[in-house]
């Protein structure tokens, strides 16, 4: 009986970690993750992000994400009305003494246009592949138990017919930004609105974790809402967001601001100097965790730390423990018009 209770755990964990996509609490720090209307939708021409999280360490053998992302604007200038956005993404994920993973890549296309001096609307979609994997040889059963210890070399009598498998995806988003941002001698204090709406996996396909699986990925669903706020006469700033995401039945909003200190004002014209700051964040993902975040920006770079403090209650199991990520960013920033005198159609 108990075997029959572990392989139907084991499969179906494996079912519920892959039901829900992964992510980072530093959601919007992942831009393509979100949505692939984001890929060169940037103050800039390219941007790399690295992104790294380690979950639920305090029940052992915590879960370990990692994210890449590289995109940048291509035929961006001043003159041109449209450009394009191009991005790839890569994400792994491992879970428990199995090992359960996840690894997905994604090629991403935007075509973005400025439908005035102060806004932009963009579509976007990419193509990848999803790929599974478990190495349940890690695992131990009760037939290994001698009495006195597990010995994971006697045979555990086990056949789980867990599937390594890789498929298809396919998604695509919408993006529309509003900014009063000028190039100007000076800076101008910024405000920014960005909308955005994408679906993902919209091919649903199915998740082989059995030879007569028929089970299809759901399809993911992200609403996005962001603005930047300047301070009249300071040198503070109000970044706030919400996001939502919904899959099959499960549901998630995430929701707060960052609060920034610029330690200098960029100006948009000279390019002599550019802005940076510190920002401290608290985000609440709605019935789940607490989220308090902080980010040095110094332009072309850009670090940021965040932990994730339960308040399900699933805080019993952890023990209020949940989430330590940091990510780097790395983004040549639109610089002054004389360093950049190609992309500005200057002679």
């Amino acid at each position: 009986m108990l075997k029959k209770i572990l392989t139907t755990l084991l499969i179906g964990c494996a079912l519920f970690a892959n039901a829900q996509d992964i992510h980072f609490s530093q959601i919007n720090e992942t831009p393509l993750w979100l949505n692939p209307a984001n890929a060169g939708m940037m103050n800039g021409y390219f941007r790399a992000t690295a992104n790294y999280r380690s979950q639920w360490s305090a029940m052992g053998n915590a879960f370990q994400t990692m994210g890449a992302s590289l995109d940048a604007a291509v035929l961006k200038t001043t003159k041109n009305k449209a450009y394009l956005g191009l991005g790839m993404l890569i994400f792994n994920d491992k879970a428990g003494v199995a090992k359960l993973g996840n690894t997905l890549g994604q090629i991403h296309i935007n075509a973005i246009l400025k439908a005035s001096d102060n806004s932009k609307i963009c579509g976007g979609m990419y193509v990848g592949f999803n790929q599974n994997t478990a190495k349940y040889g890690s695992l131990t059963f009760e037939n290994q138990y001698d009495g006195k210890t597990l010995d994971n070399t006697m045979s555990s009598g086990e056949n789980v017919g867990y599937l390594n498998f890789t498929t298809t995806d396919v998604g695509a988003g919408v993006n529309y930004e509003f900014s009063n941002a000028k190039v100007d001698m000076q800076r101008d204090d910024v405000f920014s609105l960005k909308v955005g709406g994408a679906v993902h996996h919209i091919n649903q396909p199915i998740m082989r974790y059995s030879a007569n699986s028929s089970y299809r990925l759901p399809m993911r669903f992200v609403g996005q809402v962001e603005s930047r706020i300047d301070f009249k006469g300071s040198r503070a700033s109000m970044l706030p967001s919400i996001i939502y995401l919904q899959q099959a039945k499960a549901n998630e909003i995430t929701v707060g601001t960052h609060f920034m200190v610029r330690f200098k004002n960029g100006t948009k014209k000279t390019g002599a100097i550019t802005e940076t700051g510190l920002s401290f964040g608290i985000f609440y993902r709605v019935n789940d965790a607490v989220i308090p975040q902080f980010k040095l920006d110094l332009g072309k770079y850009a670090l940021g730390l965040a932990y994730d403090i339960n308040t399900s209650k699933y805080k019993q199991a952890t023990m209020g423990k949940g989430g330590l990520e940091i990510y780097l960013k790395i983004m040549s920033i639109d610089h002054a018009l004389f360093q950049r005198k190609r992309e500005h159609s200057i002679q």
